[in-house]
């Protein structure tokens, strides 16, 4: 569609962080992988707003979350610091390193926010985008 009309668009740079195996996130003891996302709901004042979650793959509990109109890193920080206090009772670096999973989004490959995951002694894997399927057109 861009060459037939003589637009032009960018292209994004493919990243070079490693990604894992498109698999199902499975852990067979607490605190062993946690997956974190950033998504967008709608507040009837607000808007739309941000919402970043922090859950355990093995008992699925949400350990920490948090809402802002903004969808920065520190959103995403903000929710991990919460998850962090919520089960380890403080900040600071874990005792057992453990596995931060995310797409390879904005938020969670910001410097900010991996200064954040390395300082508490964290790994973090980012997951394989999903496959959309192609839309079929009718004509």
């Amino acid at each position: 569609m861009f060459q037939l009309e003589g637009w032009q668009g960018c292209k994004q740079a493919p990243g070079q962080r490693p990604r894992i195996e498109a698999k199902v996130s499975r852990a067979e003891k607490p605190d062993q992988r946690w997956p974190t996302d950033l998504g967008r709901i709608w507040g009837d004042k607000d808007g739309r707003l941000n919402l970043a979650l922090v859950i355990d793959c093995s008992t699925r509990p949400l350990h920490g979350w948090h809402l802002s109109r903004t969808g920065k890193a520190s959103t995403a920080s903000a929710a991990l610091d919460q998850a962090l206090i919520t089960r380890y009772g403080m900040l600071g670096q874990v005792c057992e390193p453990f596995l931060l999973r995310s797409n390879n989004g904005l938020v969670v490959t910001s410097r900010n926010y991996m200064r954040l995951v390395r300082s508490y002694g964290l790994k973090q894997e980012f997951i394989t985008p999903p496959c959309l399927p192609a839309r079929q057109v009718k004509g």
